[in-house]
């Protein structure tokens, strides 16, 4: 895929070098806003409460939709998180998917049990504010966007958000298992991590682009199995595919379910927060449900996660947007596999070809499925542990959405 690499590590070594310089002398600017004045410290218990602005400044044109996002999936206390390094720097590296001339970004304290100061942003090194200010708190259980910055942001690129707090006391929200590698700066120099710490949207101003797909899934979403650091998850696949149309948000989380919490909050209770809040969305694609078929305690009954699925796609109608759905995927072979358990996701699919569920399907399973033992992955797709896919496999699940379904006017919802 074009422009993966290299960029992105240039730039975080670079910043990386300017952050251990500056370990002792802190001072900084920081970031945070939306489109307009906000406190500086929000006392929200759920961060779902937060709305996000999907409207341009005043004075301008375009929009400002979301390029990247990264659920929260739990509070860490973190192993770089010793008094001795309070003091530290984290460089998220995220990619893009639509470009724009202006950027803005939400930082996340869902899981913390304490106010988050932050006392310098930056993204791509151009410092960020909130409400003018270089520093901002967040409050224990809120999240907060920042001020517009200007700066360019290419669509299918490499962007390092580098946040830098004084009081880096647990526990740490963060989107673990990124697939892609990120830094923490200490005392004893930068070490890798493959968590995205904080940070949990990228906005941008953009002029070309329509709008954002918001994509709510599961790890088979997050993208497990695929190579680390070459952003081969299947919504990576469709945002090339989108050529910077419409941005591509993913909000996968490994382990998630829809029915119980499982890996992070469960996708009914997060679905405002990480999908209908998102900026600038224009359509939702649900891809979940294997987890409640499979995890134990198993689902046994289908038409419960078909109904947990149509309530998602109700709550989305209701904000106007259009709503398509995947099929399930087949896993024999895998630990919890059972033909009971095989024949529940046989069902769910069949209650979601049959309509009702969704506005238009992606049928996942038709896609991935052996031809000659349906109950299980192709081979050439199989990562090897037969339920998460590698990066072939990825790439089918991105190249078979029609993209002609992501754009076209919904039926109302008491056509479903």
């Amino acid at each position: 895929m074009p422009r993966r690499q290299g960029y992105a590590l240039l730039i975080a070594l670079v910043a990386g070098t300017a952050a251990l310089a500056a370990a002792v002398a802190f001072a900084g600017s920081l970031l945070f806003s939306g489109s307009g004045a906000r406190p500086q410290q929000i006392a929200v218990p759920d961060p779902r409460s937060v709305a996000r602005t999907p409207a341009a400044p005043a004075h301008s044109t375009g929009l400002w939709a979301a390029t990247w996002t990264a659920a929260p999936v739990t509070g860490v206390i973190d192993s770089y998180n010793s008094s001795a390094l309070n003091r530290r720097t984290v460089r998220n590296v995220v990619h893009t998917s639509i470009g724009g001339d202006a950027a803005r970004i939400t930082l996340s304290n869902a899981f913390g049990t304490r106010p988050l100061v932050m006392d310098r942003v930056t993204v791509n090194t151009r410092p960020v504010t909130f409400s003018g200010a270089g520093t901002v708190t967040v409050a224990a259980g809120g999240q907060i966007v920042s001020d517009p910055v200007t700066v360019p942001v290419a669509a299918d690129s490499d962007l390092v958000v580098t946040l830098r707090t004084p009081t880096a006391r647990g526990p740490v929200t963060v989107h673990e298992r990124s697939h892609q590698t990120s830094y923490v700066d200490t005392a004893w120099g930068a070490r890798r991590t493959d968590g995205w710490r904080y940070l949990t949207a990228v906005d941008v101003h953009t002029r070309t682009a329509a709008g954002t797909i918001a994509v709510i899934g599961d790890s088979l979403t997050a993208g497990t199995g695929s190579s680390l650091d070459t952003n081969s998850r299947w919504p990576d696949v469709l945002a090339d595919r989108l050529g910077g149309r419409y941005g591509v948000a993913n909000a996968g989380i490994a382990g998630n379910r829809i029915l119980r919490d499982g890996r992070g909050v469960r996708a009914s209770a997060r679905f405002d927060r990480d999908v209908l809040d998102i900026a600038g969305v224009r359509t939702v694609v649900v891809a979940l449900g294997i987890n409640d078929v499979q995890q134990s305690p198993q689902e046994t009954d289908p038409q419960r996660i078909a109904d947990g699925l149509s309530a998602m796609t109700r709550r989305a109608h209701a904000q106007g947007l259009r709503v398509v759905g995947a099929t399930l995927m087949p896993y024999e072979g895998f630990a919890t596999w059972t033909p009971r358990s095989n024949g529940v996701r046989e069902r769910v699919n069949a209650l979601i070809r049959a309509g009702g569920v969704f506005d238009s399907v992606i049928d996942f399973d038709a896609a991935a499925r052996d031809p000659h033992r349906p109950t299980r992955l192709l081979p050439a797709y199989d990562s090897g542990d037969h339920l998460h896919l590698n990066d072939a496999g990825y790439r089918r699940l991105g190249s078979t959405v029609d993209l002609t379904t992501l754009v076209h006017e919904r039926p109302t919802s008491d056509q479903l």
